[in-house]
């Protein structure tokens, strides 16, 4: 085999943008067919990037024997489902992320790809930046010296309206929880690809700003078996939006002010440099490609199960020690 043939299943915006693009773009891929719940929808979507074959039943898309992989981008509570059902078929499986809505679905999820042979990788595209790769490098040398202390900031103002298309992330019977499972969950899985596995957690999980079932801001610290202490903080509330990495070390320190962009600042000793190592126009197309290739040559997933079912516990943990506090008077009060 020197070409995947893929299906995808779930045709929203990050799928529009990057995912079928990829699909489509990539040379050793070949985007057959879509699936979406409007039979219409998928008819048009397919047409769009090229896809032959479309269906509005996603159980459809997975008995394909046309099909080898599944690209999974639906709302979390599907993922477990749709992965499972996608194995016993004998489809490899990259999904999105978060991997599901807890520990004990990733797990089944786990076995589920393991007992019918097939491959599971989940779709944390930051893993492939350049600038995560860069500051990995510059830690690893000692440049800066031993790392204590790390700060993440991810900031998105998000307070859609009812019938806004990404209304389902509030939904936590859908989406497991607020922006600490959206989009902390990426923060998450790079700390733990840069500095390793966690020993415990301290957490605040709020909806002070708006009245909804998921919290809108949560910071948690996190402490590593080798010591480094971590703080995540994001927030569905505050307009200037962030995305920061900053990581002191004992002789410097690596600013990294916006990660989508890959621009870094490196204090070490009495030297200042700059740096840029900017991600790949579409982010999902390096995640893609390297999960296409560990297919095609029989090799494991960069991003596989057990990272997704690690993040999942971490997640869980800060979850369960949150204690979600609700301000009564919610965005009123903005």
């Amino acid at each position: 085999m020197t070409v995947l043939a893929w299906g995808l299943i779930g045709a929203g915006d990050i799928a529009r943008k990057r995912v079928a693009p990829a699909l489509r773009d990539l040379p050793n891929c070949d985007f057959v067919s879509v699936s979406r719940s409007k039979s219409e929808l998928a008819e048009s979507f397919a047409r769009e990037f090229g896809a032959k074959k479309w269906s509005a039943d996603w159980r459809e898309l997975i008995a394909d024997d046309e099909i080898d992989a599944v690209y999974i981008a639906t709302p979390v509570n599907l993922h477990a489902e749709q992965t499972i059902t996608a194995a016993e078929a004998g489809k490899h499986i990259l999904c999105e992320k978060p991997m599901a809505l807890d520990v004990k679905e990733c797990e089944a999820m786990i076995a589920a790809c393991r007992s019918n042979g097939v491959k599971l990788d989940i779709a944390y595209y930051r893993r492939y930046y350049p600038a995560i790769a860069r500051v990995k490098e510059i830690v690893g040398s000692g440049d800066i010296g031993r790392v204590s202390v790390v700060q993440i900031n991810a900031f998105e103002f998000f307070d859609p309206p009812v019938d806004h298309p990404r209304r389902w992330l509030l939904d936590g019977e859908k989406s497991g929880g607020g922006p600490m499972m959206d989009f902390g969950c990426h923060r998450i899985e790079i700390l733990m690809h840069l500095f390793g596995a966690i020993r415990r957690t301290e957490a605040i999980v709020s909806s002070e700003m708006f009245l909804r079932e998921v919290e809108d801001t949560a910071s948690v610290l996190l402490q590593f078996e080798n010591g480094i202490s971590a703080t995540v903080t994001v927030t569905h509330a505050a307009i200037e939006p962030q995305d920061t990495l900053a990581i002191y070390g004992t002789k410097g320190s690596i600013h990294v002010p916006a990660l989508n962009q890959g621009h870094m600042t490196i204090l070490a000793g009495a030297g200042k440099r700059e740096e840029s190592h900017p991600p790949a126009a579409n982010v999902h197309q390096p995640l893609i490609e390297s999960f296409t290739d560990s297919v095609l040559r029989n090799s494991e997933p960069e991003v596989g199960g057990e990272i997704g079912r690690q993040v999942a516990a971490v997640i869980a943990d800060i979850y369960g020690k949150g204690s979600m506090q609700v301000h009564s008077a919610g965005a009123a009060d903005i």
